[in-house]
């Protein structure tokens, strides 16, 4: 038991014995009953994490306050990241201001500890409350922010940066879980709403809250003039060419700018400073992390100083870094700084009871069930109730730690199916919680046993806010200039910018796009028109533009409309035989198929197990399955092949496993031979890496019935290969497959089940077009811990190359160095050898062969290269847990979908990955490349890669679901076109008669009312947003929508100016001239003439009858046109009139 009055009277230090992971949150949690501020260190932040999640459970009353390290390297060109500077800082500041009155922890690592943080006063009254209570001033809270480091922006989206839009200002400070939006009326503060950061919609309100700094640096006149003086006092003469001294000198803030953060200030503190009574408790091992953190620090120093006097730094910028004891604690001075403290050093195995020196918790390391999943006649849950039973006998309490809700529910019915009663009340002997702890414990009275103990390996994080996609992609998706778009009626041109004109010369500014045709033409196409125009999509280089009112547009569109509409049928056709076909019904058997569930390391997303229930729910039907899994790159679709084969095997069929490389056979045949372990099922493999006795040995199994699942390249499809019970074919990655390969799997396919994956990510309206053709189901969201990969976009710097190569390599790991051209590799391998001479090197690149391509990725896998120097075809397919470092060589190269598959390609282990996005120094990005690389940065945080990926791979959409002639369409008419004219010839074929044969074209009433219609430039001054917020007016479809629209624009910017009002009330009007068939309006003071799209009207007799009632005020013209003679006054009033006119129109049509 712990002797807490030992501990208290020790004045010299203490190592306390038998404190395992896990049990140091309760020992921690007992502590601060009599210890009134412990600092807790550990050895690194998943460490830090483990235990604030153990005292969250175990000592939920404690107050924890976090204080984290810098997430880079020490002497690195990139500042941490904003989130991390934010916790920091809002550590501090609860330090500094005084609680005297409650207890509490510091969790921190070796790293925050070993480094210099800014002197106390510095925060001393650095907060500002603003609301109730506190300042309501605007341009107080102006100046704070601009003196404390917030970063002025258009929209809000991270930690620390604001934004101002006329009497709103939304700002996110740190340390909240959502940013703030302010109301101001004049000077005044009128109210404080949180808001979501991606639909940017309101959420709540609030009283008042606290601002604090967002960074450990403040440029303001004295902080720069300290770090002028200082930087040329240490380094002498300042070049031309160093960047950082010319942006601090200017005021601005600089990539990296921390890494110099002495000079900044007049003094730095530690830690200790800030902590002077507490005691201290350092985690086991906490002493060689610390040896290790100081190693790290004087390589990353040498490295620097050796580039300067080696002069290797031709192909970067000057890097002059910083004396080490200047920002850093030596060893000596951390000495000097535990001197006369209370010392605890903690460590997982039992210590002897002895006087003075040490003494012991009386926790053990829990129970391990290793042994039992591997030998083949233990079931572990039999091993886990026998345990269970000794516990309870014992007289502690047991608590179950699942990683997740959904594992918890799982766990009580596998535990309940073998007999073991476990309860979710707090009370209970043996009970089940959500624990994210990787390891159990035994201790007096309490028994902890996690889920990665009974079932192995678990992969898990904390679970992020769920993000609303759509809402991100469409502030990220909007029109850039010179993109291609396609126009209903014209074709292809090119978006040049956003106009405003003023046609009447009335003083009624319109917002219009300009667009550019063959020839020079412009065409003016007024905003709330903007849904007749779609972008075009990628590959626009080679594309020509089409002429204005040509007829070569026209041409093109029918006949594809023709050859789309027979696809259409062919796809209906193939659906309908499929409903007539009987299938064998497979069903899964619970408790064993609740077993095999529970082997999978991960926790399901949401999409994952919609897309394993319809699966499931397929098998069972009484039809054969033809479902498409489509998924991005290690979005969990393994898993779902994996638990349809287990349903079918263990019904007594045959599996086939068709995939399109020898290498991704291997990769498979590994994985379900480990998961299929401990079932009575033979997996066998067949490609060309499998001996000839092999192969004929599983030919002969399969045509027996020896073999129940096999996993092989094409070679499966040989005429030789015969089944005896084929049950279930599944297909990775289709698109990879020829036409012939096709048809030899069709004609596999006569009544046996199918599953085909794809990594192809397959735009969201082409899957609405499909459903019902074929059975479809998307997962787009990552897995949890996949977002772990920080991602650095930083110049090119030998430095921070090496030492990215070096970490990886000291932790075991490989790395892949991803190059746009071939022409770079060679290059490039002579630069690493230079940096690391004993860097073992592969080289891979689509001009290699075949065969030697993949003996080259064999040799990688298997280890027996450090890093893999490749052009960007890593980025399908390959699944290598040991590959945690991604460095991409001008990645401003690659488009966004590249930069995300290929980031995805690491961070599948429970290592940190870390990505490099590297561009050439002292050279100016397009301004595209700029966007892709601010995106790559964001989805660190956002998790909405699928959806982006799925953007930009416009034209590799759905080339695997249509065959393979389905792309060239795309080239004729672009993307969104195609999808939009594939979905009405879907909806066509399968109403097949009931609609007329002709599908109505697509078409935009044109709208003159002579009022200014647009969204003022000073209204929503960023010209993305508005395009994005134009292109959803355009959408908008009946008042209800309108109204929920304009309620969002008052919530984002403020009151709505009279041309937004116009604008939505046009929008009105045009949903009203759509159901009418009205072609064009054009009002006036005198009144208004209606023009009939194909001077055609529905009700006739309505038309008459109306013309008829209003006495001489309304007639038709001989050219169909209607005319409407009226005296309106102001823009109002013939607004209404205009409004009641199309109403009339629309409900006589309708």
């Amino acid at each position: 038991m712990l002797d807490i009055q030992k501990i208290l009277d020790n004045t010299t230090g203490l190592l306390i014995g038998g404190v395992p992971e896990g049990y140091d949150g309760v020992v921690l949690g007992q502590l601060m009953e009599t210890v009134k501020t412990v600092l807790f260190v550990a050895r690194d932040d998943r460490r830090m994490a483990a235990v604030q999640e153990s005292l969250s459970f175990f000592a939920d009353t404690a107050e924890v306050i976090e204080f984290p390290a810098w997430d880079c390297l020490p002497y690195d060109r990139v500042s941490p990241k904003s989130d991390i500077v934010a916790a920091r800082i809002d550590a501090l500041t609860k330090l500094v201001e005084n609680n005297a009155h409650s207890s509490r922890i510091i969790l921190t690592t070796v790293s925050a500890l070993l480094q210099r943080v800014p002197a106390r006063q510095t925060f001393a009254g650095a907060n500002m409350t603003f609301g109730k209570g506190g300042a309501t001033s605007r341009d107080g809270l102006l100046e704070f922010m601009q003196q404390n480091g917030y970063g002025r922006c258009e929209t809000v989206m991270e930690p620390g940066e604001y934004a101002i839009r006329g009497g709103i200002i939304d700002l996110f400070p740190p340390g909240f879980e959502e940013p703030l939006r302010l109301d101001f009326f004049g000077d005044d503060l009128d109210g404080i709403r949180t808001f979501e950061p991606f639909s940017q919609r309101s959420t709540g309100e609030t009283d008042s809250f606290t601002l604090k700094p967002v960074n450990e640096i403040s440029l303001d006149e004295e902080a720069i003039s300290r770090f002028r003086t200082a930087y040329r006092a240490l380094f002498g003469a300042v070049s031309s060419e160093d960047p950082l001294y010319e942006a601090i000198s200017e005021g601005h803030t600089q990539a990296g700018m921390e890494h110099w953060l002495p000079l900044f200030h007049d003094e730095l503190e530690t830690l200790f400073d800030y902590l002077p009574d507490a005691l201290i408790a350092f985690d086991h091992q906490a002493d060689e992390a610390s040896e290790a953190r100081w190693e790290l620090i004087s390589e990353c120093f040498d490295a620097r100083a050796d580039m300067k006097a080696r002069g290797l730094a031709v192909s970067e910028t000057t890097y002059n870094p910083l004396p080490v004891d200047r920002q850093y604690l030596t060893s000596k001075d951390f000495q000097a700084a535990l001197k006369d403290r209370q010392l605890l050093k903690f460590q997982p195995f039992s210590a002897p009871e002895s006087e003075g020196t040490s003494s012991d918790a009386g926790g053990k390391l829990g129970r391990d069930f290793a042994d039992a999943r591997a030998l083949p006649d233990v079931n572990v849950y039999d091993a886990l109730r026998d345990h269970l039973q000794a516990e309870t006998k014992a007289g502690r309490a047991v608590v179950i730690g699942a990683f997740s809700e959904g594992s918890a529910e799982r766990l009580l019915g596998i535990l309940k199916e073998h007999e073991i009663t476990v309860a979710t009340g707090p009370e209970a002997p043996i009970r089940i919680a959500v624990l994210e702890l990787e390891h159990g414990f035994t201790a007096p009275g309490l028994a902890l046993i996690t889920e990665q103990d009974i079932l192995g390996d678990r992969l898990s994080s904390p679970q992020r806010r769920k993000i609303r996609l759509e809402n991100f992609i469409a502030e990220t998706s909007v029109l850039n200039a010179g993109d291609l778009v396609v126009h209903a009626e014209h074709g292809i041109g090119r978006y040049e910018e956003l106009v405003t004109l003023d046609v009447t010369g009335a003083g009624a500014p319109h917002d219009c796009l300009l667009l550019i045709y063959s020839g020079g033409d412009k065409l003016f196409l007024p905003v709330e028109n903007i849904e007749v125009i779609s972008r075009y999509g990628e590959g626009s280089e080679t594309i020509r533009l089409d002429k204005l009112g040509g007829v070569a547009w026209q041409a093109r569109k029918s006949q594809l409309k023709q050859r789309i509409r027979d696809m259409a049928d062919q796809l209906i056709a193939v659906a309908a035989a499929r409903e007539l076909k009987k299938g064998e019904v497979f069903e899964p058997q619970s408790g064993i198929y609740d077993e095999f569930c529970s082997n999978f390391q991960f926790s399901e997303t949401d999409d994952q197990d919609r897309a394993i229930a319809d699966v499931v729910k397929d098998l069972s039907s009484g039809r054969p399955m033809d479902r498409l899994i489509c998924g991005d790159v290690g979005f969990g679709k393994t898993e779902v092949a994996l638990r349809a084969t287990f349903v079918a095997a263990l019904e007594g069929k045959q599996v086939a496993i068709i995939v399109p490389t020898t290498l991704l056979a291997r990769q498979h045949y590994r994985v379900f031979e480990e998961r299929f372990a401990d079932f009575p099922v033979q997996v066998r493999q067949l490609s060309r890496l499998v001996s000839k006795k092999d192969a004929d040995a599983t030919k002969a199994g399969l045509e027996s019935g020896q073999v129940d699942i096999v996993i092989g390249t094409h070679a499966l499809l040989a005429k030789s290969i015969k089944f005896d019970r084929l049950g279930l074919l599944i297909i990775d990655e289709e698109q990879h497959f020829g036409v012939a390969h096709k048809e030899q799997l069709k004609s596999m396919k006569h009544n046996v089940h199918v599953l085909t994956l794809t990594a192809t990510p397959i735009p969201r309206t082409l899957q609405l077009a499909l459903t019902g053709v074929r059975e479809l189901s998307l997962i787009t969201t990552p897995p949890v811990d996949r977002l772990a990969v920080r991602t650095f976009v930083l110049p090119y710097d030998p430095v921070v190359v090496r030492e990215a190569i070096q970490r990886e390599r000291f932790r075991g790991g490989q790395i892949f160095y991803v190059c746009p051209r071939v022409a770079d590799l060679g290059h490039i391998e002579e630069e690493l050898l230079e940096l690391v001479p004993d860097l073992r090197i592969a080289m891979a690149h689509g001009q290699m062969s075949p065969g030697k391509l993949e003996d080259v990725m064999s040799a990688f896998y298997d280890g027996k290269y450090d890093l893999l120097l490749a052009t960007n075809i890593v980025e399908s397919g390959l699944d290598l847990p040991s590959v945690n470092t991604i460095i991409l060589h001008r990645s401003d190269m690659f488009g966004l979908a590249q930069l995300y598959q290929l980031r995805g390609r690491i961070g599948r282990s429970k290592v940190r990955g870390y990505a490099y996005l590297t561009l050439p120094p002292k050279r100016k990005l397009s301004v595209a490349a700029q966007k892709r690389l601010e995106v790559m940065q964001a989805l660190d945080t956002l998790g909405a890669g699928f959806t982006l990926a799925s953007h930009d791979l416009d034209i590799r959409g759905a080339g695997n679901l249509l065959g393979d002639e389905q792309s060239g369409h795309i080239k004729e008419v672009g993307i969104e076109l195609y999808q939009q004219m594939l979905e009405e010839a879907v909806a066509e074929a399968k109403s097949a008669g009931d609609i007329e044969d002709e599908i109505a074209e697509k078409w935009s009433p044109q709208i003159d009312i002579g009022i200014p219609v647009l969204i003022p430039n000073d209204y929503v001054p960023d010209l993305g947003i508005r395009l994005s917020l134009y292109r959803r007016i355009a959408d908008l479809t009946d008042r209800a929508e309108i109204d929920a629209f304009a309620a969002e624009m008052i919530d984002r910017f403020g009151s709505l100016p009279a041309e937004v009002e116009n604008l939505l009330e046009t929008v009105a009007i045009k949903r009203l001239c759509l159901v009418a068939g009205v072609e064009k309006v054009d009002a006036g003071p005198k009144g208004a003439v209606i023009t009939f799209r194909n001077n055609e009207f529905n009700n006739l007799e309505g038309l008459v009858e109306f013309i008829t009632s209003q006495v001489g005020t309304s007639k038709l013209r001989p050219d169909h046109k209607l005319v409407f003679m009226r005296s309106w006054k102001d823009s109002a009033e013939r607004l209404g009139g205009v409004q009641y006119l199309m109403k009339e129109l629309a409900d006589i049509a309708a």
